[in-house]
């Protein structure tokens, strides 16, 4: 097999058999952040994978040489070699366009999501100066909404953002524990993995491990800032919190984090060095159930060991498309 059929071969099984691996692993759900971490690699690295099938396919990698001229000298000759023939020709065809579109997809993928993003903030920012207001003890910009919402709004200004309805609803106590989760999202950057998620998504999403990452990534940060949260303030109010906010008036699809029937879907800023909000992110019923268990009893912290497994198995998932497709370069050049 070739390396960009290996390549190929790769990005299919990742993209279409990740997402059952990702369901029935439970480490995710005891370390949230590097599940986080390793959903995005995999989803990242069936586009890369593909790109590289394509990049191999029509330049040749055997005969390199430290030499400038010589390796053009080389290209050129393998390639007059690969249209010599029908099929090569087809070959090498094929490989330039599977380059290209991948090139291409991104490219407009991160146009469109970086469109939406900015869009988004502009919205947000008049809202914010038009209906927010700084409310007394309350280290949170407030909107007079009677429905129940908190989110964070990432950028150069970071913003933690809550309804009238939810400081109505809940109290001091619970108030505070979703401002610290709303900031936890901010501290952690947690709008970089979800920009991350939501521009893999866009580009490919015929691919269920790609098409998924959005929502899995947030399930997975919602949960780590839970876990922020607890830190300073206790799980059971955490729970409380959510628990109300839940079972409170139905909230309009402007509503986030904190409201129903989302618990806790956060908006956050998108684009590095952008502050933007997002379109919201709900969540159902049963993931609102699992979270409230998960602070109620929460599980083992996961061992050292697994975790240094995970993050070698994140390496592996972030270089292993680069090292596959280097591999004839490397033994070319030695």
């Amino acid at each position: 097999m070739t390396v960009g059929g290996a390549l190929i071969l790769y990005a299919a099984v990742v993209g279409f058999a990740g997402p059952v691996c990702f369901r029935r692993a439970t480490w995710p759900l005891r370390a949230p952040r590097l599940g986080a971490a390793a959903v995005v690699a995999a989803a990242w690295s069936v586009p890369v994978a593909l790109l590289l099938a394509g990049v191999t396919v029509f330049l040749p990698a055997s005969g390199l040489t430290v030499d400038v001229g010589q390796l053009i000298g080389a290209c050129l000759t393998r390639l007059r070699a690969a249209y010599g023939t029908p099929a090569g020709a087809g070959l090498a065809t094929a490989g330039q366009v599977l380059t290209v579109g991948m090139l291409s997809r991104g490219a407009w993928a991160a146009a469109q999501v970086l469109r939406r993003r900015r869009a988004e903030q502009r919205r947000h920012r008049l809202l914010l100066r038009w209906a927010g207001a700084d409310v007394p003890d309350v280290s949170a910009v407030v909107l007079e909404q009677t429905e129940a919402a908190a989110y964070a709004v990432a950028g150069r200004q970071r913003t933690v953002v809550v309804t009238r309805g939810i400081v109505d609803l809940l109290s001091g106590p619970e108030l505070s524990a979703v401002l610290a989760h709303e900031q936890a999202h901010l501290a952690a950057r947690h709008h970089r993995w979800l920009t991350a998620a939501a521009l893999v998504a866009h580009a490919l999403p015929v691919v269920p491990l790609l098409r998924d990452a959005p929502a899995r990534v947030g399930r997975l940060l919602e949960m780590e800032a839970d876990e922020l949260a607890a830190a300073h303030h206790e799980p059971l109010v955490i729970a409380s919190a959510l628990v109300a906010v839940a079972t409170s008036t139905v909230t309009p699809r402007a509503a986030v984090p904190y409201a129903k029937p989302a618990v806790i879907a956060h908006r956050a800023g998108a684009a590095a060095g952008g502050g933007q909000a997002p379109a919201p992110r709900s969540a159902g019923g049963s993931e609102a159930l699992a979270r409230v268990q998960r602070l109620l009893h929460p599980p083992a912290r996961l061992p050292a060991l697994r975790r240094a497994l995970a993050r070698t198995a994140i390496a592996a998932l972030t270089m292993g498309p680069l090292l596959l497709a280097a591999a004839p370069i490397m033994v070319a050049l030695t």
